[in-house]
């Protein structure tokens, strides 16, 4: 595919997601490529937190967690909003904690359905956090369990549940790879867990807000994820957890007052509440909160098919400049060519990628680097222009030309 500049400005213009870009606050002079790491912040977001510092905080005080505001009711209404996103019903997803606390409570939630299972199943190329937490749990219930790790992709995972489907308790998988890209095909995957008779708990936090997810219609028990990369909710903004209605009988591992039936009776036994609000632990982060509903609310403004088609769009066309104006730079494409593969981000592999980083830095592309010698470029397609994508491989082609320094 060959693309030229005008290509590039006549997309620009028949962009039917061009006016999302004037709702973000951007530096001028930059392209931002790494939406993928940490969103860039919405322009009503300042507005909203103004509105919580100076009036619901300042005015209302500690009122404000009952009546008009109802911070209390912050968790379950951002976490409904995120369901519209991700394909789940009202009261299946709540925003509370984070990724890592979310996915403690989902794996030990998941072992519980059946003890006699020990197996935890997962790929080599998972988030590291990830496969921390699943060799944590295993270690703090005594080495009994076991994390088997095979190589990315659905024939990993199936052919591991073929020879050891009986002692599989959980299957936990990202569903769009942080480096490469790859995306696992959540129906096929989920399936063949299920056959198998495990559970699934599904990582969303590289795909929630650019690919359409389908927990309902892909069967999903369990998922997780954050707000601070596609959803733009900040820098540690609250994360969420997904647990299907069927599966809302599990205890969680962190009984806090927050998971409380009626937590401001302040008994003193547990009773966790009837539905998703047993899932949360401790107070909500308010203001945190606060700014990751603004910034849900945006995202669901726009139609999740246009994001979708324009996030393949802008992949494929940075691919394809690549290709006709980096051939000699020593790049090695490391992401799906295939657009139905991919998620909304393309990573290459370079021997100098550190050094070509600082020099895209230093001339206003920012993207990032993932050890040893990966360059990794997001693509955030509700403030990203197609003219952002042909500035940026110009700048990397040089980059990539820059003599390696003298020690």
């Amino acid at each position: 595919m060959k693309i030229k500049r005008e290509d590039l400005e006549t997309l620009d213009r028949a962009d039917p997601l061009a006016r999302f870009r004037a709702e973000f606050d951007l530096p001028k002079g930059v392209v931002y490529l790494d939406g993928n790491s940490l969103g860039a912040p919405p322009r009503r977001t300042r507005e909203r937190m103004r509105r919580v510092v100076d009036d619901e905080w300042g005015g209302g005080l500690i009122g404000s967690w009952t009546g008009d505001t109802a911070w209390m009711e912050l968790p379950r209404r951002v976490g409904d909003k995120i369901a519209r996103l991700v394909g789940a019903a009202p009261g299946e997803v709540i925003a509370c904690d984070s990724t890592t606390v979310n996915l403690y409570k989902a794996l030990s939630m998941a072992l519980a359905v059946d003890p006699k299972r020990r197996v935890l199943l997962s790929d080599r190329g998972n988030f590291p956090t990830d496969l921390y937490v699943a060799r944590g749990l295993v270690e703090q219930l005594g080495g009994l369990h076991e994390v088997m790790l095979v190589d990315p992709g659905e024939e990993g995972i199936e052919e591991a549940l073929a020879r050891r489907g009986g002692e599989v308790a959980v299957v936990f998988l990202t569903h769009v790879n942080f480096t490469t890209a790859r995306m696992y095909d959540m129906a096929r995957v989920t399936a063949a867990a299920h056959q198998a008779g495990a559970v699934v708990v599904w990582d969303l936090s590289h795909s929630a807000g650019v690919v359409p997810i389908d927990l309902h219609g892909c069967d999903v028990d369990l998922a997780v994820g954050c707000g601070y990369k596609y959803l733009n909710g900040g820098p540690g903004a609250p994360a969420y957890l997904y647990v299907a209605r069927r599966l809302q009988h599990l205890g969680q591992p962190i009984s806090g007052w927050m998971g409380h039936a009626r937590p401001f009776d302040f008994s003193g036994s547990y009773e966790p509440a009837a539905s998703v609000s047993r899932y949360m632990s401790g107070t909500p982060a308010v203001l945190s909160l606060a700014a990751l509903e603004s910034s849900i609310d945006l995202a669901l403004e726009a139609p999740m098919d246009e994001i979708r088609r324009k996030s393949v769009a802008l992949c494929d066309a940075f691919i394809a400049l690549v290709d006709a104006h980096c051939a000699d730079a020593g790049l090695e494409l490391v992401s799906p060519r295939d657009g139905r593969a991919r998620g909304s981000h393309v990573s290459y592999r370079h021997p100098r990628s550190a050094q070509a980083m600082q020099s895209l830095l230093a001339g206003g592309v920012i993207g990032d680097c993932r050890p040893p010698d990966l360059l990794r470029f997001g693509f955030a397609p509700l403030y990203l222009r197609y003219a952002d994508v042909g500035e940026a491989v110009g700048r990397l082609a040089q980059a990539c030309r820059v003599p390696v320094r003298a020690e």
